[in-house]
């Protein structure tokens, strides 16, 4: 246990919830409802890398959430050249909000490393997400309980790495900066966006990308027991 730490902030979407996975089952769900015969291993191929340069663009406020969530639906079908109305595109934007969260998928050894730091520490989240469905997302994978607080960029009115936020969530959890670390994902979002703010951070390095030596890093959840 890290003696000078009472509270970790935990993104969630790519770091505690298996974004891809769900979203995956979330098209298959969608697409058969509005009959749509699309190859889904081209389809993601070109949609999760789409969908990840709509989320930065979202997070620097290049775009609206509408622009989001239609843009990166219009860009993929137009690059599988699969023919699609921009009707069926705002239908199946809606449905894929409504059915992605009821996907439950975590990452490996989520439960695990939950059940490890609840007794020794505060924990919480630190979401971009929209606030309508990061909620859902929390209770139906059955993790809500394990969190005293959870933030997200529409209450905070900024997103990360915007300090705001880390502000906006440190007020609510009642915590300390100096005795706070948050977990995430992103470099820029996550880390860099904590450290800024004057916390401590830990890199979710899951594709062991390249990273400055002095970030601290895992590759697996269940590596945090060796920072907390």
């Amino acid at each position: 246990m890290n003696s000078t730490i009472t509270d970790v902030f935990f993104d969630l979407d790519h770091t505690l919830w298996d974004f891809e996975k769900n979203s995956a089952l979330a098209f298959e769900t969608v697409f058969k409802m509005q009959e749509l015969d699309v190859d889904m291993n081209e389809f993601l191929k070109f949609y999760v890398p789409i969908n990840r340069e709509y989320w930065e663009r979202y997070r620097k406020d290049e775009i609206t959430q509408k622009q989001l969530r239609y843009g990166r639906l219009k860009d993929a079908f137009d690059l599988i050249h699969f023919p699609i109305s921009d009707e069926v595109i705002e239908v199946l934007s809606v449905e894929y909000i409504h059915y992605l969260p009821k996907f439950n998928h975590l990452f490996d050894g989520t439960i695990e490393i939950l059940d490890y730091l609840k007794g020794k520490y505060n924990l919480h989240i630190i979401t971009n997400g929209f606030a309508e469905i990061q909620g859902n997302k929390l209770d139906n994978s059955y993790i809500s309980h394990y969190f005293k607080t959870m933030t997200n960029s529409e209450m905070a009115g900024v997103k990360k790495p915007n300090q705001q936020i880390f502000d906006y969530a440190l007020d609510l959890a009642q915590a300390k900066k100096e005795n706070s670390i948050m977990i995430g994902d992103c470099i820029e979002a996550d880390v860099q966006g904590a450290l800024d703010a004057g916390l401590d951070a830990i890199f979710f390095n899951e594709n062991n990308v390249p990273v400055a030596e002095n970030i601290k890093q895992i590759n697996h959840l269940i590596e945090l027991k060796k920072h907390l």
